[in-house]
């Protein structure tokens, strides 16, 4: 007869709590950019509701980085930036701030280049009145902040090829600073080569001077910037898990 002992069921086990999302933005002076970016947090924490979802800013917007890092402790966490390419804020700016902090930081990937960016630019050029016109005289000027660091320039170039490839035409991509060709260059030689309607696909997380400013050169239509598409918030979660897997700590990124 089996003993009283061995009917009694074993303990659950508690399932370990995952890593915390901090998402990391640049940060902005416009208002607009921080409510973005917050609703953009909202969606995230809804599709997946048991991961806890921070914020922390590079600049210019409260919470800075390194005090939400600091609230978190020794927590693991991965730091998934808001950006879209590669350059000095991914690869100095956030390893050294997170390197700084008691956290057990591992570091995502930037958001771009990526097909989910391409599905939320394609969404936000139809919203604006895309898809009306013959592609032979068609054209798209990706228009993006810009960044003096050629890998960033690479991760613009591609994510520009991946939506021509998808909208069937030629599309250039432009920066607002610190690279070339400008948006208005970018047009010029859409023009010449025989492109009437030039649309702006505004290539930013959220609006913003440098948003604007593309905005007001567009010759024709101009899409908004990504902001809350919800392919945001998927390639949010999909660099973090992508992050758990792959990515280096990012104490040993820095120390390199």
């Amino acid at each position: 007869m089996p003993s009283q002992l061995s009917l009694v069921p074993p303990p659950a086990t508690r399932r370990p709590a995952p890593p915390a999302l901090v998402v990391v933005a640049h940060g902005s002076r416009d208002p607009r950019a921080l409510s973005t970016v917050s609703a953009l947090l909202d969606q995230v924490r809804a599709l997946r509701p048991d991961v806890p979802v921070h914020l922390g800013h590079i600049e210019l917007n409260a919470p800075l980085l390194p005090d939400t890092l600091a609230a978190l402790k020794d927590t693991e966490a991965v730091l998934v930036p808001l950006l879209l390419s590669r350059g000095y804020h991914v690869k100095r700016d956030i390893p050294e701030m997170a390197a700084a902090s008691r956290a057990r930081t591992h570091l995502a990937a930037p958001l771009g280049p990526h097909p989910l960016l391409v599905d939320a630019l394609q969404a936000r050029l139809t919203e604006a009145g895309w898809g009306g016109t013959p592609h032979r005289t068609s054209a798209v000027v990706l228009a993006a902040a810009g960044s003096r660091d050629p890998d960033a320039k690479a991760d613009t170039a591609r994510t520009a090829h991946l939506l021509a490839a998808r909208l069937g035409v030629p599309v250039i991509p432009a920066y607002a600073a610190a690279a070339t060709p400008t948006v208005e260059t970018a047009v010029r030689t859409l023009l010449a080569r025989g492109r009437r309607h030039i649309a702006l696909a505004s290539y930013f997380t959220a609006p913003g001077r440098f948003a604007t400013e593309s905005t007001q050169k567009a010759p024709w239509i101009a899409a908004a910037p990504l902001g809350t598409h919800p392919s945001m918030a998927d390639l949010i979660l999909h660099r973090y898990e992508e992050a758990l897997t792959t990515s280096p700590a990012v104490r040993e990124l820095a120390s390199a």
